[in-house]
């Protein structure tokens, strides 16, 4: 096959559908939720076959930028990673990746996938990919129309039409998501669930979208065209992208496009919207209960666990979703997803925090954990990757004193540098200019006791960054 599909992988949201597991700053899409690897990691390991599909574009933002790139380097996949200066809905990053892969071959064939998705037989997902990749090549916008399981109203439906070829079908419509009346009744007529992810050549997706609003479609290529180059991320011109409509690529394509067309398919395939969605995706045991992480169950049916730490016992109890994760635990119905949107909702103005981090931050050359907080001293677990250092910094309220559990760290101090071992310690004076790194091949671990009257994040004045934050 001569021309391979180039994969876009969408990644930019930041969807609290799975509180508190999934947080603003570490979403679904990058969690472990059903084994060693994230969705991110699965749909790209999906798509990766040399002689079907070309190097993938990843669309994201600076926000998830290392996180993206430290996965990627987890399944040695590497792709174009292209960043959002601000959230534009799917339309325009869509038509981001479009322009892209028409730049880089001018007749692309590009596969949009949502990174939070799961599909459970991967080799049913990619036939559907060959099924559609000739309507493609034809003109066509190829959606995958999911097989109904059950009669849903948390998905869209696609009303299949007339045969193109093969399996593909144009599409006679789209429909919003119905009440179960409706759901019923579209699943008895052969309607299919709406996946949202779509293959299509580039430059008719970008036609068809420049003929309902041409505007978004100019500050688009001009956000591509004149995109820089950062630690080697592709960066969108803030400027042209925010000029870009905000709406789904749905709303400004496909239910406008005479192009449409649908592959059926039955392929395991979920958007992972809710806890009961993580349930139906579980192994369970013979009373219908699952556990990610340590749970004990006593008398307790179709009840949902997943703990990161603390070991969570269910007694006399039926349909219970429970998460702990260190900071927050949440107890609610099996099967109400709205209540959790609307106490995720009622979080974001009663506690803030715990809907945008967890306690464990993520950064490039590693993570730190707050273990202990009081009004003048924090205590912080600080892991750091082989290779990784931290900014050149200083502060103008806090002390800190560095004791390594684990590795070598390289420590500097004003004019000094020195390594620090195994059960030694260092003391950084306040407003001392400072940096460290890991120069060893193990991880760095270390505890940090901080000590002043301001221990805010905000009191670090980077002086110098590998990754470009000062």
């Amino acid at each position: 096959m001569d021309k391979r599909i180039i994969p876009l992988i969408m990644c930019g949201g930041a969807g609290t559908r799975l509180w508190p597991a999934s947080r603003e700053v570490r979403p679904k899409q990058f969690l472990p939720l059903f084994g060693a690897r994230s969705t991110f990691q699965d749909t790209l390991l999906r798509v990766s076959d040399p002689s079907l599909f070309d190097r993938p574009i990843v669309m994201t933002n600076a926000a998830y930028r290392f996180m993206v790139l430290e996965q990627l380097t987890e399944i040695g996949i590497e792709a174009d990673v292209i960043l959002e200066p601000m959230r534009r809905d799917s339309g325009p990053a869509i038509a981001a990746g479009a322009v892209f892969a028409q730049k880089r071959a001018n007749e692309a064939i590009v596969l949009a996938l949502a990174a939070d998705h799961v599909v459970r037989d991967n080799a049913a997902f990619v036939a559907a990919c060959r099924e559609g990749l000739a309507a493609a090549n034809a003109g066509r916008i190829v959606t995958f129309g999911v097989k109904p399981e059950r009669p849903a109203t948390e998905y869209g439906y696609i009303n299949p039409g007339e045969v193109i070829s093969g399996e593909v079908h144009a599409v006679a419509r789209f429909v919003e998501k119905p009440d179960a009346v409706k759901a019923s009744d579209y699943v008895n007529s052969g309607y299919l669930w709406n996946s949202g992810n779509f293959m299509f050549p580039a430059g008719v997706l970008l036609d068809e979208y420049r003929m309902v609003d041409a505007a978004s479609i100019e500050a688009v290529t001009s956000a591509v065209t004149n995109a820089g180059r950062d630690l080697g991320f592709v960066t969108l011109e803030p400027e042209a992208f925010g000029a870009a409509k905000a709406i789904s690529i749905d709303y400004a394509v496909m239910e406008k496009t005479s192009r449409a067309a649908v592959v059926p398919v039955s392929c395991g395939w979920s958007d992972v919207g809710s806890w009961l969605a993580v349930w139906e995706l579980s192994e369970k045991d013979a009373q219908g209960n699952a556990a990610h992480g340590t749970a004990v169950f006593e008398d307790s049916r179709n009840c949902n666990v997943t703990t990161d730490s603390a070991l969570v016992a269910l007694e006399g109890v039926d349909d219970l979703v429970v998460v702990a994760t260190a900071d927050a635990v949440l107890v609610s119905r099996q099967k109400d997803a709205n209540g959790l949107k609307r106490l995720v909702a009622k979080l974001k103005a009663v506690a803030p925090k715990v809907t945008e981090e967890h306690l464990k931050v993520h950064r490039p050359w590693g993570s730190y954990q707050s273990v202990d907080n009081g009004a003048r001293h924090q205590v912080k677990r600080i892991v750091v990757k082989p290779g990784g250092r931290l900014s050149l910094q200083k502060h103008h309220h806090r002390a800190e004193h560095w004791i390594v559990v684990r590795g070598t760290a390289q420590v500097t101090v004003n004019d000094t540098v020195k390594a620090v071992h195994e059960n030694e310690s260092i003391y950084i004076p306040m407003g001392a200019v400072h940096r460290m790194e890991n120069p060893g091949k193990i991880m760095l671990e270390l505890i940090e006791v901080q000590t002043g009257s301001y221990l805010g994040e905000d009191d670090i004045i980077r002086i110098e960054d590998d990754y470009q934050r000062s």
